[in-house]
């Protein structure tokens, strides 16, 4: 014998009374909206999903300079002291031997008005053809700061401090050297280079400069 499929059975309790339409059929009951879920509690000790948040664009004075460390800061009593540097030569060669150190020093990135050349003898030739045109006109050149300076060692006290000094001992007095060194020391910023009788050099160096 065949089964025949029951029809579902509705209870009034679940869907309401039904109304009775004008034919008398019972009309369909609406069904209720869905209104919004309540959002789920979360669990204690687990925050809730976050949304994330767009970046803020800072500018540059919203940023402050982290401060970094302080370099320590130089005794008081210390003083820069020049590094001396001795090229041997005779009274004769003395000039040539500056002017090779002058050449390797601008080979080397030193700019020409960084050195200062003094002479305890005879005038380099020239510190002797810009003397002719007068005093002014030399010591201008030597304040413009623009080349190499070429100087007679008596006259150093005039000279201002340069970062290289290049002395040569090319003559003159007994008591040149002793005198020169120390007027090219002070005015020696980082290099002092001395071309010269290497025991002449010595001697005024042990005595102090």
């Amino acid at each position: 014998m065949p089964l025949i499929p029951e029809e579902p059975q509705i209870h009034e309790s679940a869907q309401g009374p039904r109304a009775t339409s004008a034919s008398g059929r019972t009309a369909p009951t609406p069904r209720p909206v869905p209104g919004p879920r309540p959002a789920a509690p979360s669990r204690p000790g687990r925050p809730g999903p976050l949304r994330p948040t767009p970046p803020v664009q800072r500018t540059p004075r919203d940023v402050a300079p982290k401060p970094g460390p302080s370099a320590p800061a130089a005794p008081a009593s210390a003083s820069a002291t020049p590094q001396i540097q001795l090229i041997p030569a005779s009274a004769e060669g003395a000039l040539d031997a500056a002017e090779e150190a002058v050449d390797l020093l601008l080979d080397t990135g030193r700019a020409p008005g960084e050195v200062l050349v003094l002479t305890t003898g005879e005038q380099h030739p020239w510190a002797a053809h810009e003397l002719s045109f007068g005093e002014a006109s030399y010591w201008a050149q030597h304040d413009a700061g623009d080349d190499v300076f070429y100087a007679d060692a008596a006259a150093a006290d005039r000279a201002a401090v340069r970062p290289v000094v290049v002395v040569a001992v090319n003559g003159g007095p007994d008591t040149a050297a002793a005198t020169a060194m120390p007027l090219a020391h002070a005015r020696a910023g980082a290099l002092l280079i001395v071309c010269g009788d290497p025991q002449q050099i010595n001697a005024v160096l042990g005595a102090g400069v």
